[in-house]
């Protein structure tokens, strides 16, 4: 297992609504550090955030490089809230890497985000 941090930051715009989500957004995510490059998705979101008890799942395509090697990876992620307390399940799509990136499994953790919108987040590859 190897171990890499980066960062993100992230732009989102709201998108049509579709059956079986309360909202659905566009997001762009510029990555620096041992993680250099862009990745695009869709996120879909329901429940009520204002309550404390939400979700959503999203899914995107990374392109650039990940430790010095590069190509594209995609990402899953599954995001729930209950009572306020968070939790987060952020996974690379087995057999989605494609160069330098094929065969390439793992998780990713985001740590802090500050207040400018910068996350932080510690790549586990296996």
């Amino acid at each position: 297992m190897t171990s890499h941090t980066a960062s993100f930051t992230v732009q989102m715009a709201p998108g049509a609504p579709i059956d079986g989500a309360a909202d659905r957004f566009s997001l762009t995510k510029t990555w620096t550090g041992d993680a250099e490059g862009i990745s695009r998705g869709t996120m879909l979101t329901a429940g009520d955030p204002e309550t404390g008890s939400a979700g959503y799942i999203a899914s995107e395509l990374f392109e650039g490089s990940v430790g010095g090697r590069t190509g594209t990876l995609a990402f899953q992620q599954l995001g729930t809230m209950t009572g306020g307390a968070p939790a987060l399940q952020y996974v690379i799509v087995p057999g989605s890497g494609t160069g330098d990136l094929a065969g390439t499994t793992g998780t990713l953790e985001i740590g802090e985000i500050h207040d400018d919108g910068r996350h932080e987040v510690r790549f586990t590859l296996g």
